[in-house]
């Protein structure tokens, strides 16, 4: 029976997500050797190796793998345990999300206000960030939570170190003046094809949409001109009403006149929101009792 020191194991685990010594010397603020002597002592404590060499650099072994795949939820669990010691206790503390503005609206403001009346010692800070901004700050430890979304055609990669949960999903459609709207609604390769010679409207904080605008004109066989940036759905807006372009937006969404939100269909377009925490933190009673308001709240 091995006997592992779990003062070791950050080591491990930045090296799985760096892949080098030197890197994960600079994030601990330590030198290259202790990294090197603190993950060899791992494997003499586990009594298999964990490294093994790649070239000139090092790589983890499959044994290496499964430990710091081990490690995160080890680490997890201990800082859990620390920041909350008694779980019976009533629930008591400042949670931190980011999120994007509209996951903000629909379910984290109906929670800080439920939660003020029936927990008054769970606070929330709330940051409005695009989802690899929010992730970001989920790994440095800036925030708890976070509120992303991501697009069926255009599925972002999650850290292994992180843990998504469903909210919701909805349609998009392409967001075009009324008067240019397709009689008929053709698959999704139609109606982007009726306008390859208009100006595109991208998003100016994350490329998901962008992805999905590209996958969608490569199968109407053009490629896409993406001519203007915004990250309010109401500028999106205020530029198809002036003639400016083209672009996504939800089909669920009240629109001013002059706008319509033609369906995409085969394939659809669906925006994807999500609750996004590291691994083995929703077990906290402050944030678990967050994610259980705002998972009932996006679904109501």
């Amino acid at each position: 029976m091995c006997v592992v020191d779990t003062r070791r194991l950050p080591y491990l685990v930045e090296f799985a997500r760096h892949g080098s010594m030197r890197v994960v010397a600079e994030t601990m603020g330590t030198s290259t050797s202790v990294v090197s002597q603190q993950i060899a002592a791992l494997a003499r404590e586990t009594g298999a190796p964990l490294v093994e060499p790649d070239g000139r650099r090092s790589r983890l072994t499959a044994a290496g793998h499964r430990l710091a795949e081990h490690a995160r939820t080890i680490l997890a669990a201990v800082e859990t345990a620390e920041r909350d010691l008694d779980p019976h206790a009533e629930p008591r503390g400042q949670v931190r999300v980011a999120g994007f503005a509209t996951a903000i609206r629909r379910a984290l403001m109906p929670t800080v206000a439920a939660l003020a009346a029936t927990h008054p010692l769970v606070t929330l800070t709330i940051r409005e960030y695009e989802p690899a901004e929010a992730h970001a700050m989920l790994m440095a430890d800036r925030i708890d939570l976070a509120l992303t979304y991501d697009y069926d055609l255009a599925p972002a990669p999650l850290d292994p170190d992180l843990t998504a949960s469903p909210l919701w999903s909805t349609p998009w459609g392409l967001a075009v003046p009324e008067a240019a709207a397709p009689d008929a609604t053709p698959d999704a390769a139609g109606v982007v094809a009726a306008f390859r010679d208009q100006a595109w409207i991208g998003n100016s904080r994350n490329t998901a949409d962008e992805q999905v605008l590209r996958t969608l004109a490569s199968m109407a066989g053009f490629p896409l001109r993406i001519t203007h940036e915004a990250d309010s759905l109401d500028l999106v807006e205020d530029l198809i009403l002036a003639g400016l372009g083209v672009g996504l937006l939800p089909q669920d969404r009240p629109r001013r006149p002059g706008i319509a939100v033609v369906p995409l269909r085969d394939p659809g377009v669906h925006l994807r929101a999500s609750a996004v925490t590291r691994r083995g933190h929703a077990a906290w009673p402050p944030l678990a009792l967050v994610l259980d308001r705002v998972a009932r709240t996006a679904t109501s």
